[in-house]
């Protein structure tokens, strides 16, 4: 008889689903903390880079359902900074960020 490997943590539909719930409020409230363009921007990209932090451990050590949640909405969430940005740009003629 061949062994036979089981995943500890198979990606799962809920599993996804959860992280990618957790992801959204997590950007959400770092969102709310800035008070014009620039600064949710830059509260965006630090919430998105320490929940893509988080997504690599549990990559690593944990659930890679909820990681592949956390991972996509955060993506999701830099995309719509960025528009939000450069609509910004376009309308003033002037880099937001500096």
């Amino acid at each position: 008889m061949r062994p036979s490997y089981r995943e500890p943590h198979p990606v799962t539909g809920a599993g996804v689903a959860t992280g990618a719930a957790t992801a959204f409020v997590w950007l959400l409230l770092f969102g709310l903390l800035g008070r014009d363009v620039p600064g949710y921007a830059w509260w965006t990209l630090l919430a998105g880079g320490l929940a893509w932090l988080a997504a690599a451990v549990l990559v690593r050590h944990g659930d890679r359902g909820v990681a592949t949640g956390v991972a996509i909405v955060t993506a999701g969430g830099w995309s719509i900074a960025a528009a939000i940005v450069a609509v910004r740009w376009a309308q003033s003629g002037d880099w937001p960020l500096w």
